[in-house]
């Protein structure tokens, strides 16, 4: 009963926050953070991706998309906004811009690496907040000033790399239609349980980060480069370490990116070189311990 109770509050909430969503100057983030976002039922979401950077692991120059790929996302929530994101720093960025978020009143909710043996190394810096989105776009812009995240947006690449992959099959496998997005084929797998954060359901998944995330970046002849993160509860952490590793698939980091989330959840990103279908077979296994949809 009283999870039906949270669950009908957590809903009459997103109604609220929906209703006021169009009255939040969307325009002014815009120019605040100098870039268009994407538009996910209530949701901007605006990319930071470390364009500027040359990174490589195990001989394969990382993509943006692949795991280099910062954003925040905006959300209506009490009457202002909810900002959650994910920033990708190196190592002496880390706390010049946790310096001026928290003077800013945001939130840091987790500093971790998300790979293992890349040159230079990145590291991932989450971040949270609640108020009037104008002033979380600016405290967020000028945090980021103290680190070289590009802050213009470059023109898009044409034409957009090609993915060289049975994309086919890839989506039969993995269970749902994957995206391509800069030269990497991207799958964001969906959990079919609510999850809520500070009484609002983090709603669309995939724009708010608690998505199961699975990247694939062809390096030649069907094999691809992998990483993500898949979203757990407690008891699927097991689990799906035992898959990913029976299939030839590294597990680089296990952590939390948020700190007051309902079901508590934890993020496991995972690393691997190899036979495309190969990968995308051991993937399956692991998302088949996890409570994930599949169309």
């Amino acid at each position: 009963m009283r999870k039906t109770i949270s669950a009908l509050i957590a809903i009459s909430t997103c109604f609220i926050a929906s209703a006021h969503a169009q009255e939040l100057n969307w325009k002014k983030v815009d120019e605040t953070l100098g870039r268009k976002p994407v538009v996910a039922d209530d949701v901007h979401r605006y990319g930071f991706p470390r364009t500027d950077l040359s990174v490589t692991l195990d001989g394969v120059t990382i993509k943006p998309s692949l795991a280099l790929g910062g954003w925040i996302a905006f959300k209506p929530a009490h009457g202002g906004a909810m900002v959650m994101g994910d920033l990708v720093l190196l190592d002496t960025e880390i706390n010049p811009v946790m310096a001026k978020m928290i003077a800013s009143g945001l939130e840091i909710t987790a500093v971790h690496n998300h790979l293992l043996r890349a040159s230079p190394a990145t590291f991932y810096m989450h971040v949270a907040g609640h108020g009037d989105p104008v002033k979380l776009a600016s405290a967020i812009h000028d945090a980021l000033t103290e680190s070289k995240t590009p802050l213009t947006v470059a023109a898009p690449a044409n034409p957009a790399p090609a993915i060289d992959l049975d994309t086919a099959r890839l989506d039969q496998i993995i269970g749902v239609k994957g995206q391509a997005n800069g030269g990497v084929y991207q799958f964001n797998v969906k959990r079919s349980d609510p999850i809520i954060e500070d009484g609002m359901p983090l709603t669309p998944v995939g724009a708010m980060g608690v998505a199961i995330a699975i990247n694939f970046q062809p390096t030649g002849g069907g094999e691809a480069a992998i990483t993500g993160d898949f979203v757990l509860t407690s008891n699927e952490v097991n689990p799906v370490i035992v898959a990913l590793r029976t299939h030839g698939i590294e597990v680089t980091a296990l952590h939390s990116h948020m700190l007051d989330e309902q079901p508590r959840l934890f993020f496991m990103h995972f690393w691997a070189n190899e036979d495309a279908i190969k990968l995308a077979n051991g993937l399956r296994a692991a998302l088949d311990k996890t409570a994930s949809t599949k169309n």
